[in-house]
């Protein structure tokens, strides 16, 4: 009998992996062989992921939460999946589906099932991520559409702008000076000058 180990993953730092914290050490996986990234999974190169792959040797059991906490992308899932069974020759168990676990079914008809399921879930996983990017863009879109401004709102110019443009550009005050008047940077000057001149 190998090792326990854990894997977890959340996409960005601001978010939580306690619930996969808490369902791994349930299983009494010591807590220095649980690794965690805080980062995407579009793909393997995750610094924590890497070390887990160094330290794992045949017979040791990888229990992660749920498919896509290893990853999203459907064709890198199943070659880590396959890499991971066949050449390191562990098992994996799949804590929110408990058809993936290696560990059972090791006739043919398991490891069918085992690979259908498998593959099943993977390009679910992909497919939710293109589905969230196409969701955001289409959101973006309609709120473009609403009049909803994104970035950094303007920075409003002085009242008496139009008098500081025509004394800049009479040549009386330079550019900087300009600015500096205006409260904003000689590029934003310079950039709402033009703007300005395309109606004077």
């Amino acid at each position: 009998m190998g090792k326990l180990y854990g894997y977890a993953r959340v996409s960005t730092r601001e978010q939580n992996e306690d619930r996969q914290m808490i369902a791994l050490q349930e299983i009494q996986i010591p807590e220095k062989n649980i690794y965690v990234d805080r980062q995407s999974g579009k793909d393997f190169n995750r610094p924590m992921y890497q070390q887990l792959i160094k330290k794992l040797q045949k017979e040791d059991l990888l229990y992660i939460k749920s498919i896509d906490r290893l990853g999203r992308n459907y064709e890198e899932i199943l070659e880590q999946w396959r890499l991971l069974t066949k050449e390191k020759q562990i098992d994996i168990v799949v804590l929110d589906m408990p058809l993936l676990d290696t560990r059972r079914g090791r006739d043919l008809m398991g490891t069918f099932l085992s690979d259908i399921v498998l593959q099943v879930l993977s390009f679910v996983a992909e497919n939710e991520r293109h589905s969230i990017r196409e969701r955001q863009r289409e959101g973006i879109k309609a709120a473009k559409l609403r009049g909803v401004q994104f970035g950094r709102p303007q920075k409003q110019v002085p009242e008496n702008f139009d008098q500081i443009y025509r004394e800049w550009m009479s040549k009386k005050i330079s550019g900087a000076e300009a600015a500096k008047m205006c409260n904003l940077t000689t590029a934003t000057f310079y950039r709402r000058a033009r703007k300005k001149r395309g109606y004077i």
